[in-house]
């Protein structure tokens, strides 16, 4: 049987659990998640492994962005990431990368860039049903009338990252010119 390398992790949003698989990250997840045995059973069947806890160089160096990226000093992760999941939900979470750092876009949008807005229901299905919080920002992702919508860490992890994001977002962006 594969294995799937696991470490937790206590950050200030709360604890996350974080695995590897050959070299990628295929979670970054809260703990205490209402999906929490969903998610890991998808990404145990993808993969035809079970949860191992062991650290490894991927997890080390995830663990290190993370704390990067809370501390406001990271705006992107670059390790490279292994989703499990459909087609669909594998499109959803290529868009969501897409969404830069310090703004929000709406489950309609989403729905447009994959060219399928009637899918908005299924897009917010598969932005829920995301493994890799904080690498695939499914927290910038708000309803069309402006509510935070849900999240998988809670409303106030939720906020938390959206404030964090705006307050340096400008850091970042002056930088570059």
């Amino acid at each position: 049987m594969n294995q799937i390398n696991i470490q937790y992790h206590k950050t200030k949003i709360g604890e996350l659990i974080l695995g590897s698989f050959d070299y990628r990250l295929c979670l970054l997840d809260f703990r205490y998640r209402k999906m929490r045995a969903t998610v890991d059973n998808r990404v145990k069947i993808g993969l035809k492994a079970d949860f191992l806890e062991q650290n490894d160089a991927t997890l080390i160096k995830a663990k290190e962005q993370l704390d990067e990226y809370l501390a406001g000093n990271r705006k992107e992760f670059d390790i490279p990431l292994l989703m499990i999941g459909t087609y669909f939900q594998k499109s959803v979470w290529n868009e969501l990368i897409k969404i830069p750092y310090g703004t929000t876009s709406t489950y309609l949008q989403l729905a447009k860039n994959i060219n399928n807005t009637e899918a908005v229901r299924a897009v917010a299905n598969a932005n829920g049903a995301n493994a890799i919080a904080l690498a695939i920002p499914c927290h910038r992702i708000i309803c069309s009338n402006g509510d935070l919508g849900g999240y998988g860490g809670g409303l106030t992890a939720k906020k938390h990252l959206l404030n964090l994001e705006q307050s340096n977002a400008y850091k970042f962006y002056a930088n570059l010119s």
